[in-house]
């Protein structure tokens, strides 16, 4: 059996193995990634003291528009569990930096850290990169009915 017969029957087990309680935590992911975005858009100022003492910038305006962007949507997307792993691969991105630029600049253990909530969110996300959306996301919803629109 070939990596991708292994690949295709690992997808047709957690397909019919996967339990309601995983799309909750996904969609309860989504939506702490999109408060996220609330929050890190209320408090823009302190990102961008932390982008003008870096390397960057002069791309400190992009970085933070991107960011902002790819919680708001990518936290709705992974809710609905619609395009599920092209905005988990966003928010992989961003939450990779974020764990980055937080440990450069504050040290690994600090009080009031922001790092446990981006630690746990990146797990996740990749958990949810490899398992996939779910039963009970637009992306399974359409996959359905693609297929009783072909028949």
């Amino acid at each position: 059996m070939n990596i991708t017969q292994k690949l295709s029957s690992f997808k047709h087990y957690v397909d019919i193995h996967h339990p309601m309680w995983l799309d909750i935590i996904r969609i309860f992911l989504g939506i702490a990634i999109f408060i996220k975005g609330i929050f890190f858009i209320q408090n823009s100022d302190a990102l961008l003291e932390i982008m003008q003492n870096s390397q960057i910038k002069g791309w400190a305006f992009i970085v933070e528009h991107q960011v902002a962007f790819t919680y708001l949507v990518g936290g709705i997307l992974i809710a609905m569990g619609l395009l599920t792993r092209v905005a988990i691969a966003f928010s992989l991105l961003v939450f990779f930096g974020s764990i980055f630029c937080y440990v450069t600049q504050t040290g690994f253990f600090s009080v009031y850290s922001d790092l446990a909530f981006s630690v746990i969110v990146f797990v996740l996300l990749i958990f949810y990169m490899i398992l996939g959306p779910g039963k009970f996301s637009v992306d399974a919803y359409m996959k359905i009915h693609k297929k009783e629109g072909q028949e």
